[in-house]
């Protein structure tokens, strides 16, 4: 009944996906002015036709970065904890306008963005903030983003389709509102390119920041044939950008994109790798609901380990002790729920992941396993701990032994 309803769901999905083919293309152009001297990028909006659109209601999160906005319409902001922008274009080529600011910080004195005078580290989600669009109907917006340098400043790198100097083309099939989102870098540059299977892979840093480029590629190039067996959907482009202190020493997937600080070793003591649980979240694109953080954390964990294993980059004894890590740091863990989950319930996830994966190998006498499941909740998009043991159970063609646990009340 559960594999039933899945299928049902899945079916509707790619109903809801079905092109629009009599769309009338509209252009909407994002223009990006970096501003190294006041840690600023102004950002400007421009609407070829400004009866497309009735409104873009803007999420402008607490209203701190964002600042000097100017519209052709109506601009109506509310501030407050969830502050809101509304512009209604009006007329011939509409546009808004406004400040963002780049840099942002940590209490830890380390930076999640940043902008100094030779380069920027900045994500797009930041220069365009999430909003809903109202549309006329039969009406699709072509978007397009072109940065305009300061003065010496060599390139810019997005995550995005090159179309031009300095120019993307923006095209989210999933949104109704494409903008420009991932992590982006600017200004004087050193980076490495190759391409794997159908991704053109761009690693990229500023110059003097220490990032191992040939390294990360030479890592990517040996999991690529594991990635490839495993992800049914693969990036046109793959954006790799890092940099060192006082950058966050940390590493963070966004849209086709990952930052990795430029101290992390590319594999760890002990055995995981940072780089390719970023590329899992990445090519995963696994959202929890329901206070299921453990699903998406844990898979990215899991295929940290198990894509460099499979790709033969981990002895059985080191195997063996990344396990018995695994186990001493989870023992106390009685519960997986939760918004965000510890590194504690993360160790647990995986460990769950792992029996989970025997269970599917041992019962389908190795025609299934874990795969099947991750390929059922990318599918799905969006998934619940019920969601994802009925996705499971649907793959084992019984009930889970193993999902059989307090651990996920």
């Amino acid at each position: 009944m559960a594999g039933g309803l899945l299928r049902a769901s899945l079916i509707g999905l790619l109903a809801l996906s079905a092109p629009v083919w009599a769309a009338k293309k509209v252009d909407l152009d994002y223009h990006v002015r970096l501003l190294p001297q006041s840690d600023q990028a102004e950002v400007r909006l421009t609407l070829a036709k400004g009866e497309a659109v009735r409104s873009l209601d803007f999420d402008l999160g607490d209203g701190s970065h964002y600042s000097d906005f100017k519209a052709d319409g109506q601009w109506q902001l509310t501030p407050g904890k969830q502050t809101r922008g509304v512009w209604r274009p009006i007329g011939d080529k509409p546009s808004l306008t406004y400040r963002v600011s780049i840099s942002h910080g940590r209490k830890s004195g380390s930076f999640d963005t940043r902008m100094t005078p030779s380069w920027a580290l900045l994500r797009g989600d930041d220069l365009v903030p999430p909003a809903r669009l109202d549309q006329q109907d039969g009406i699709e917006l072509v978007s397009r983003l072109q940065f305009e340098l300061p003065n010496g400043w060599q390139s810019v790198e997005t995550a995005w389709p090159r179309i031009g100097k300095n120019k993307f083309r923006i095209d989210n099939p999933s949104r109704l509102f494409d903008r420009p989102t991932g992590w982006m870098l600017a200004g004087h540059l050193g980076s490495r390119r190759t391409r794997l299977g159908e991704t053109e892979v761009t690693v990229a840093s500023p110059q003097g920041q220490g990032m191992r480029r040939m390294d990360v590629l030479t890592l990517l190039t040996f999991v690529w044939p594991q990635v490839q067996a495993v992800y049914p959907r693969h990036p046109k482009k793959l954006l790799i950008v890092g940099a060192n202190d006082p950058m966050w020493r940390g590493s963070l997937g966004a849209h086709e994109s990952i930052y990795l600080n430029t101290r992390l070793p590319l594999v760890s003591e002990s055995g995981s790798s940072a780089l390719v649980r970023e590329l899992a979240q990445v090519f995963g694109r696994i959202n929890d609901e329901q206070r299921s953080d453990w699903i998406s954390e844990g898979f990215a964990e899991y295929y940290a380990i198990e894509l460099v294993r499979r790709a033969g980059g981990m002895s059985d004894e080191r195997y063996q002790a990344l396990q018995a890590k695994l186990t001493k740091d989870s023992q106390k863990v009685t519960s997986l729920r939760g918004e965000q989950i510890s590194a504690a319930q993360l160790a647990k996830a995986v460990i769950v992941l792992q029996e989970l994966d025997r269970e599917i190998r041992l019962k389908t006498r190795n025609k299934r396993s874990l795969d099947d499941v991750l390929r059922g909740a990318m599918h799905l998009g969006t998934v619940s701990t019920k969601e994802f043991v009925q996705l499971a159970e649907s793959v084992l063609g019984e009930s889970s032994k193993v999902l059989d646990s307090a651990l996920l009340q």
